[in-house]
Formats: structure tokens, C-alpha cells, sequence
């Protein structure tokens, strides 16, 4: 029997990448039709293309803080001028200097303070990376010589399935590699660019290695 014989004599399966799937119930239907028009609606207000993503497509979470930030962001004016639904107890300096994945929205919605300074340079945030509460990440520091002024910006970056315990601080110019764990009440003044491991202290040190993937190549440094 040819491959198009076989499909079409399973009519009540659809296919995804070639690969045969049970076909939606009408609940899943029923979800997928809101969020298209939670979506619509939302729109009005944030940014449609972060409104997408596991917290959206897959569950109601996600068109939860949406309400949540039409009261507080939208009605209250906390965090007003961020185009997506942001805890009010979270601050942003500019929304358009933060980069994050879709999936990770959850890291600014949690009901817990998080500081990212960013005004002066990017934060760049790897995917599946978690950020506990009370955690700054700033990218400009004031100038010693002057205090009203600020030094110039420099770049945070943060690699992808990394964990920033509570209270941890990160300065102008980190670059985190992937799996780095900072444990909690860090200061991180420099950078850890090869990751897999947990770092802790005043200022922040190497603790620990953690083992790497196979796919990423290599064993844990000595």
C-alpha cells in the first residue's frame, strides 16, 4: 500500500512533520479559538508577539498576569510603558534593551522584586534560564567621582539554563555561561564565559564544576 493510501485511510488523524497525531478534542479546540481571540484583545494593549509561547498556547497562565497587567500596568500605571504583562513589583528600566525567550516570561511575572537596569546596555538572558526574587542586574554603575552621573553601560549576559539564587547581584560587563548556578546573595563583579558551574561569595567564586552534556563537547574544567 502506497504512503498515500495509508494517509488517507486514517481520516480522523492529522499529521505533524510526517508524524501521525490524534486529533484534537473539542476543549483543545474550544482553548485554541479563546486564545486566538484573547489574543486579539490582548493585543490592543501588549505586544502580540510576546504573547506567545507555553504560558499562551498551552495554558491560561499566561492570559492570567495579562489581566493581572491591565489593572496594575495599563489602569494603575505600574510598569505602564512595558509591552508585556510585567509583575508590579518588578522594574524595567527600558523594555526594548532586554532580550528573553517567550517561554521564560514567567521570570518577570512572579510575584517577587527583580531590578534589571538596563538603560545604558543590553541584558541578554539565555532560554530556560530562572531568576529568583529580589535578584539586580545592572549594566551601569554610578561614577565614584560624581555620583549623579553614571559610568558607561556594559552588556550582561546571561547564558541559556543558568540559576540566579536570591538576592544575587549582577554587574556591568558579566558574561554567564551556560549552567551557571550563583548561588544566593552573590555579587558577581566578573565574568564566568565557560559556565557549568556554581559560583558563590563576595566577590562571587567558583565553587564547583558541574559535569557537561555530551553535546556540548567536553568535560568539566580542573
Amino acid at each position: 500500500m502506497s504512503q498515500e493510501r495509508e494517509s488517507a485511510s486514517v481520516p480522523h488523524m492529522t499529521r505533524r512533520k510526517g508524524v501521525p497525531t490524534a486529533p484534537r478534542s473539542w476543549k483543545q479546540r474550544l482553548f485554541q479559538l479563546s486564545v486566538f481571540g484573547f489574543r486579539a484583545v490582548a493585543g490592543l494593549f501588549f505586544d502580540r508577539q510576546r504573547l506567545v509561547g507555553i504560558y499562551f498556547d498551552d495554558s491560561t497562565t499566561g492570559w492570567k498576569w495579562v489581566l493581572r497587567g491591565l489593572l496594575f500596568q495599563k489602569l494603575l500605571g505600574f510598569n505602564r510603558n512595558i509591552p508585556w504583562p510585567v509583575s508590579p513589583l518588578n522594574t524595567i528600566s527600558v523594555p526594548y534593551n532586554i532580550e528573553f525567550d517567550p517561554d521564560d516570561i514567567n521570570m518577570f511575572n512572579e510575584m517577587s522584586g527583580k531590578y534589571f537596569q538596563n538603560f545604558a546596555a543590553p541584558i541578554r538572558i539565555g532560554k530556560g534560564t530562572w531568576i529568583a526574587s529580589n535578584v539586580g542586574i545592572i549594566t551601569a554603575n554610578h561614577d565614584p567621582d560624581d555620583l549623579k552621573r553614571h559610568l558607561p553601560g556594559r552588556e550582561v549576559v546571561i547564558g541559556e539554563g543558568c540559576w540566579i539564587g536570591m538576592n544575587a547581584v549582577i554587574l556591568p560587563g558579566v558574561h554567564l555561561g551556560p549552567r551557571t548556578i550563583v548561588g544566593a546573595g552573590a555579587i558577581v563583579t566578573r565574568s564566568f564565559p565557560e559556565g557549568h558551574c556554581v559560583i558563590v561569595g563576595n566577590p562571587a567564586r567558583v565553587v564547583r564544576y558541574l559535569p557537561r552534556a555530551q553535546a556540548d563537547g567536553g568535560v568539566a574544567p580542573k
